[in-house]
């Protein structure tokens, strides 16, 4: 399912890792189409019409969206938790995506949208204030300070972020680099969020990532922010 445009914005991480393992490449084929919202890719929706978040789910219900989901551990366990809920998961790295599709057949949970892109195509076609939760756990930390500005708590991605947040709506970040956490508690306040919490302590209902894991095995803190949109 290839729906690029080799005209979009540019993006900087990989798309694509191992070679995909057969039963990967089936759940790709057999289960990704239908679980990606319609006009969400810029090549079917190149005027960048605004989409309507209640055909998304087929109701009016709430819609979470977790930004860049790994390998899907957190976004299948709050689809399961919280089966009321829509949650919309992006994430470009089509491995990622594979084994999402695998955990969503394994748990059984159908209240679940991928789109399997950046971000910021999601937010050019979606209305003002429709989303009331959103997840950034463990992000890319682009280490090196040339690279900061690819960073996903910048203007540029949190700005379109609060714009489609309902006021009130909280955000969720988690990782274990400082200086990620130090630039995040800098540009929220400035892109329309007021902090709620920052803690060591993980929220309730959390479930470890391999992310999360892999952090404390390299002898790394991790921590917790939330915010609400203002």
């Amino acid at each position: 399912m290839d729906r690029s445009d080799p005209n979009s914005r540019n993006f900087y991480g990989r798309r694509h890792g191992k070679t995909l393992r057969d039963a990967h490449k089936a759940y790709l084929a057999e289960d990704l189409g239908r679980l990606v919202p319609k006009g969400i890719f810029p090549a079917e929706n190149p005027d960048r019409h605004p989409i309507d978040p209640a055909a998304i789910f087929g109701d009016g219900r709430e819609i979470w969206l977790e930004i860049g989901f790994g390998g899907g551990e957190h976004l299948v366990h709050m689809a399961a938790a919280n089966p009321e809920i829509g949650l919309i998961g992006c994430e470009p790295f089509i491995n990622g995506v594979a084994m999402l599709l695998g955990k969503l057949r394994a748990a059984g949970v159908t209240n679940v949208a991928i789109y399997p892109g950046d971000a910021r195509d999601l937010f050019d076609v979606l209305p003002d204030a429709c989303l009331s939760r959103a997840f950034l756990l463990y992000p890319d930390p682009w280490p090196k300070t040339r690279h900061h500005r690819r960073r996903f708590v910048t203007p540029d991605h949190l700005r379109p972020l609060a714009r489609v947040l309902t006021p009130g709506a909280e955000f969720r970040l988690a990782s274990d680099i400082p200086d990620y956490l130090r630039q995040a508690r800098k540009e929220l306040p400035v892109a329309g969020f007021d902090p709620v919490a920052d803690t060591a302590r993980a929220w309730d209902g959390w479930i470890s990532t391999r992310y999360e894991k892999k952090a404390l095995r390299e002898g790394r803190a991790p921590h917790y922010l939330t915010y609400r949109r203002r």
